[in-house]
């Protein structure tokens, strides 16, 4: 009784406030109800039950998907075997999984790219929000021959602890990752265990 009174006392005010940014900014609203709404994620601990989406959708049930993460601090060689490891996997037919982040995930996406393929990259924030601003026409590149997605929505920042757990959707949709240069505890290790 307790729960449906307090449904009945909620107001949507924010809810719309969402759907009409999601509108402006061109974005699909995916639930974990939705067809569309990959097999994988929903085998993962605390999947999340909505999925903010700019670009076209893969079938990543169907897809040879590879999360590649790595430092945000890296080495010129890093970004080289990031960006290289990942152009050849995209040709051989992989689905190139990151973060957008700096670094290793930037190399990663920049090699898909660079190959013809698609790639999917899993944000930390809202659609609205380009972090690192450096990425800015990567962000753009990805939504138009790939795929941003992001379990948060329009109007959240790129606050720190949201990196860990957006780490969960990098991996969930993936058969495999695979890790170029992270120190130890980092967020790239923890999103391969």
């Amino acid at each position: 009784r307790r729960t449906i009174d307090a449904i009945r006392g909620t107001s949507l005010e924010e809810a719309d406030r969402i759907m009409g940014e999601c509108q402006r900014l061109g974005l699909r609203v995916l639930t974990i109800q939705d067809t569309e709404y990959p097999d994988r994620l929903k085998n993962i601990y605390d999947p999340p039950l909505v999925l903010y989406v700019k670009g076209q959708m893969p079938l990543f049930d169907e897809e040879l998907a590879v999360a590649m993460v790595g430092t945000r601090d890296c080495t010129p060689y890093g970004v080289m075997a990031a960006e290289d490891l990942s152009y050849a996997m995209t040709r051989q037919g992989a689905l190139i999984v990151s973060g957008l982040a700096a670094g290793i995930d930037a190399a990663a996406h920049r090699g898909a790219l660079r190959a013809g393929g698609v790639t999917a990259a899993v944000l930390g924030n809202g659609h609205d929000v380009v972090y690192p601003k450096e990425n800015r026409y990567l962000y753009e590149d990805i939504a138009v021959s790939g795929v941003l997605l992001s379990e948060y929505p329009p109007g959240t920042p790129p606050e720190g602890r949201n990196f860990p757990v957006r780490n969960r959707i990098i991996s969930g949709l993936c058969l495999a990752t695979v890790v170029v240069e992270a120190p130890p505890g980092s967020g790239a290790l923890i999103t391969a265990e």
